[in-house]
């Protein structure tokens, strides 16, 4: 009975310390703080978004976001750069804290992380050259069209597009190299991508053939986080009532965010 009694005290003492380490470890914004930076995945390599520029600097949309939410957070900014397949697991394996990444909200990545309130948007095109006669996606089979892997493109252009060959790249630098040098004529990706395309392959005659659908980009984090979950959704509301994630966008996309964006939640 002793023997009993010492086991069953050992299991509950064990069970208490689990959950104590549980709860301290669930208050992911109080460790940001603490640790005075935040690591923020960026998929790099993405026009406007997330890039390069010419003095090795990242830049873009999405970089800007980031730089100033943590500035307001009062920590240092640590960019984990990361492909767009490698964006949800970058999180999931808690290599980053947040993902601000042209990631589309959709029910299906829900399921696995938490997103912020609409911080920005992205559309989907389907662009080729002027001689190519393209008007919807039952103009797509038979076809070979190129996209960016693990991204809402490849989702709805392989739901829609049946019967065309898809080929699959791991970025979006990758999959532009790919249409500037002529290894495919068709693409699925953004209107900021077709715009670099077009700057670096004129010769081409590159054009949108159609768009395929409008998506709200969110900033995914863990789960079960609900004090950072909170202090994000306040600070994306605050930034698109005072107008600075407008600036960040337009500075980068040439056009303001719609309405249902900066009034819905303002």
């Amino acid at each position: 009975m002793k023997f009993k009694h010492l086991f069953l005290r050992g299991c509950a003492a064990a069970f208490l310390l689990a959950g104590t380490a549980h709860l301290a470890a669930a208050d992911e914004l109080a460790d940001i703080k603490k640790a005075g930076k935040i690591r923020v995945a960026i998929a790099m390599g993405t026009p406007l978004f997330s890039y390069v520029d010419e003095n090795l600097k990242p830049t873009g949309s999405d970089v800007d976001t980031a730089a100033l939410l943590a500035k307001d957070l009062g920590v240092k900014l640590e960019i984990v750069q990361v492909t767009n397949a490698a964006r949800v697991p970058t999180l999931q394996a808690r290599r980053a804290d947040l993902v601000i990444a042209d990631l589309s909200i959709t029910p299906e990545r829900a399921k696995v992380v938490d997103f912020s309130v609409p911080y920005a948007v992205i559309s989907l095109i389907v662009g080729a050259p002027k001689d190519i006669r393209i008007k919807d996606y039952a103009d797509l089979s038979g076809k070979t069209i190129g996209l960016t892997r693990a991204t809402v493109n490849d989702s709805i252009t392989t739901e829609k597009a049946k019967g065309a060959d898809i080929k699959r790249y791991e970025d979006d630098a990758t999959l532009i190299t790919s249409m500037v040098t002529g290894q495919i004529d068709i693409f699925s990706s953004t209107p900021s991508n077709l715009a670099e395309m077009q700057k670096r392959a004129p010769q081409r005659n590159l054009e949108m053939k159609f768009e395929q659908k409008d998506f709200d980009l969110g900033i995914a984090l863990q789960k079960d986080q609900p004090a950072l979950k909170n202090w994000v959704d306040n600070w994306v509301r605050e930034n698109l009532k005072n107008g600075r994630l407008n600036a960040i966008y337009k500075k980068y996309h040439g056009r303001d965010l719609p309405a249902r964006i900066t009034q819905v939640q303002s």
